[in-house]
């Protein structure tokens, strides 16, 4: 329908149509042959849903013999995120592969972050001399003056105080179980001593026991030669 049809049939409808049916009368067919009748708009049905998108699942590769037990990409998320991820990961280690972490790291050299993570591994160990070398290397990484350092200063002194904290405890149970060693053992000795003296007392008793009474002579017994 053209613009110039469409102003039509609205002006016939409104005009014309519209009072008719109002009335309750039925349009004249010169009327009705005036507006044209519309078909029914068509039944569009509605387009179905899309599949759902199946994604492929790949398999992890397996990480060969020479691959480090734990990732540390600190340029992905940052050097302090880095950290934190990885010393959350080698809680879940055994100690075989907190061993391993430590053979391969190595020597950290001067660097902080390896120097932190070694002192992470260290502190896993539950060993007096490990943790010893774990705070020492947490200080050097806290008093470093380097730029890479500096992110993790926080996180090292933080660490620093807790290992203190762990060797002054770990120092002062070995002390009291020493200390229970050798009370026991001086226990043990004046137990020693003790039942040696009574060892001396029963000896010296025996010895001051008076002697038995001389046996009764019997009665009716011999005279000698000389009675009369």
């Amino acid at each position: 329908m053209t613009v110039l049809s469409a102003r039509r049939f609205a002006w016939v409808t409104t005009t014309i149509v519209a009072p008719w049916l109002l009335a309750g009368c039925n349009v004249p067919k010169s009327i009705s042959a005036v507006v044209p009748v519309l078909p029914p708009p068509p039944v569009v049905a509605p387009a179905p849903p899309p599949p759902p998108r199946v994604l492929p699942v790949e398999a992890e590769p397996a990480a060969p013999a020479t691959q480090p037990a734990l990732s540390f990409n600190p340029a992905a998320v940052g050097p302090l995120a880095a950290m934190l991820t990885y010393a959350d990961k080698l809680r879940t280690l055994s100690p075989a592969d907190i061993t391993a972490e430590i053979n391969r790291l190595g020597d950290p050299g001067d660097s902080p972050a390896t120097q932190m993570q070694l002192a992470l591994a260290l502190a896993q160990t539950r060993v007096p001399a490990d943790l010893a070398r774990a705070l020492g290397l947490m200080q050097r990484v806290g008093s470093n003056t380097t730029s890479d350092a500096q992110t993790l200063q926080p996180l090292a002194r933080t660490l620093a105080a807790r290992y203190a904290e762990q060797r002054r405890v770990e120092d002062d149970r070995d002390r009291q179980a020493q200390q229970v060693r050798d009370s026991q053992r001086r226990i043990e000795q004046l137990n020693d001593r003790l039942e040696a003296l009574r060892a001396i007392e029963r000896s010296v008793s025996r010895q001051n026991a008076p002697a038995p009474p001389p046996a009764a002579a019997p009665a009716g017994g011999t005279r000698s030669p000389g009675a009369q």
